[in-house]
């Protein structure tokens, strides 16, 4: 069961979703388990999905690498990670629903949709109950020359300790944000780029931007979920990376759990 597989888990963490493969309804359940040591490539979580779909193995375990390409790695708590994680899917086959001979026949687009759906529902509940975490981030960089630049520089962002502590300060300083970026080793253009807390532009042009009222977003900084947005401005790529502050939670959870 989900409460189970819990470690430093708050709660356990469930999904459900449903779909059609022809006229057939197929369901998809799947629980997690993950709080800290959460990054790339999975780290210290596990995920068991199960849908009573008949989709060949080759087919879902191809799905699957996909949908976890934007959801299970695109998560990051501290930056840790761990040898023991994995995300795994079973399919029972007793829908029934007619058989599947090519991986791109347009039935199983509704099927990846909604796995894709249940992968990121399981995965921003790791992120929320990410050991201390009080508040849960969206970082999306986009106008990036290069998917794989846009995820660099999203998560150099997001496993700053600087980035993560500010933000449980409540502190909008896209200063962290910006020197985060230049971290990441990317070819960027400075005088390009825009960056935005929330709905509000912070930063332009290598410069504070013209309407910047820090009092606002101060207020912004207090809800339980913010968001930043990078435009880079040099190309189409895009991603997006979900993360959560820094705490005297976190730093309590780690430095006494042996004791």
């Amino acid at each position: 069961t989900a409460t189970a597989i819990m470690t430093t888990d708050t709660k356990p963490k469930l999904a459900y979703e449903e779909c059609k493969i022809g006229n057939k309804l197929v369901k998809i359940s799947g629980i997690a388990k993950g709080s800290g040591m959460i990054a790339p490539n999975m780290a210290t979580m596990l995920s068991f999905i199960f849908t009573d779909a008949n989709i060949p193995s080759v087919f879902l375990k191809a799905i699957l690498r996909k949908v976890a390409t934007t959801t299970f790695n695109s998560i990051t708590v501290d930056g840790d990670t761990s040898t023991n994680d994995m995300v795994v899917i079973f399919a029972t086959g007793k829908a029934k629903n007619s058989k599947i001979y090519n991986i791109l026949d347009p039935k199983l687009q509704d099927f990846e949709k909604a796995l894709h759906r249940l992968a990121l529902n399981l995965s921003k509940q790791i992120v929320v109950d990410g050991e201390g975490a009080k508040k849960f981030i969206t970082i999306k960089i986009i106008g990036a020359r290069s998917t794989t630049m846009a995820k660099n520089i999203g998560f150099s962002i997001a496993n700053s300790p600087l980035f993560k502590t500010a933000i449980a300060g409540e502190d909008p300083n896209w200063g962290r944000i910006v020197m985060a970026i230049g971290k990441s080793g990317e070819n960027i253009i400075p005088n390009k780029m825009q960056i935005k807390i929330g709905d509000y532009l912070v930063a332009e042009q290598n410069k504070t931007a013209k309407d910047y009222k820090e009092s606002d977003i101060k207020e912004y900084m207090k809800w339980d979920a913010i968001n930043i947005e990078v435009n880079l401005n040099i190309g189409n790529a895009f991603h997006t990376v979900y993360t959560c502050d820094f705490t005297n939670d976190y730093i309590d959870i780690n430095a006494d759990y042996r004791n």
